[in-house]
């Protein structure tokens, strides 16, 4: 990403081994003998588990292309089967203690954006107030992937929500939700939050908000909406990412089957 060199100065501070040194590991790489099997892909996990200690999710993906790139190890031509989401009863208890967690507080109304926005935490954390629009029940989401905008539709009831939100402060622009000292939330805190709120949920599975956007894609998918118009409200640019969702979703498998024959 554009601003890894200030990360990775960062971690020549701490001791951590920055990202310009994996041309070491690749030379490691390189001189491990044959008769070693897994030998590289070892040590290619070790140098990438360096490399991306600490990283936001964005930033993870990012990483592990370039060092993939680096170490000349090819992506794997097969991908997981199924996707990591939250069951309604667990999504209903993660926003329920969010909610309750504190009076006034913007947790459970920035969880369930989260949610119901589909955003990755990078697009989230970029969210402004005017990209909130209560008439057309919309929020514009920026600088997506490939720097692309998009514009994704919001239910009712969170419109309204985010309304009052916005409007208790008399807020017109600025970041849709703000810190205590009134700045950005960033990807860092964002993680944060959802893992203490789904810790103090009781959820036993890790939670962080890229599972928030597993979830709302497949119920999306199991609820009916086209792939294709899941994958222009996830900001896929191919739909075989989308596609992804709908190998996963077993309610879809169970609907079809018992629709054929009954």
């Amino acid at each position: 990403m554009r601003h890894s060199r200030r990360q990775i100065a960062a971690r020549d501070t701490v001791g951590d081994p920055p990202l310009e040194r994996s041309g070491d590991h690749q030379n490691e790489l390189r001189s491990t003998p044959a008769q070693e099997p897994g030998g590289k892909v070892r040590r290619a996990g070790a140098a990438i588990a360096r490399i991306c200690r600490g990283m936001s999710y964005d930033e993870v993906n990012q990483a592990t292309r370039d060092a993939r790139r680096r170490l000349g190890l090819a992506r794997p031509k097969t991908r997981r089967r199924v996707v990591a989401r939250l069951t309604r009863p667990e999504l209903d208890q993660l926003l329920e203690h969010a909610y309750g967690r504190r009076r006034h507080s913007p947790e459970g109304l920035m969880l369930k954006t989260l949610f119901l926005s589909g955003c990755r935490v990078s697009e989230f954390v970029n969210l402004d107030v005017e990209d909130f629009s209560y008439d057309d029940k919309t929020l514009r989401v920026r600088r997506g992937k490939g720097d692309k905008d998009r514009i994704v539709p919001i239910l009712p009831a969170l419109a309204d929500e985010l309304a009052g939100h916005t409007g208790r402060g008399g807020r017109v622009h600025g970041p849709l939700f703000i810190t205590r000292e009134w700045k950005r939330f960033s990807q860092r805190r964002v993680q944060q939050i959802v893992k203490e709120l789904a810790a103090g949920a009781g959820i036993a599975k890790r939670v962080y908000p890229h599972l928030m956007r597993h979830t709302v894609a497949q119920l999306l998918l199991e609820g009916g909406m086209p792939l294709e118009q899941v994958q222009r409200f996830l900001g896929h640019a191919s739909i075989t990412t989308t596609q992804i969702y709908a190998e996963s979703t077993p309610v879809m498998i169970r609907d079809a089957y018992r629709k054929a024959l009954t």
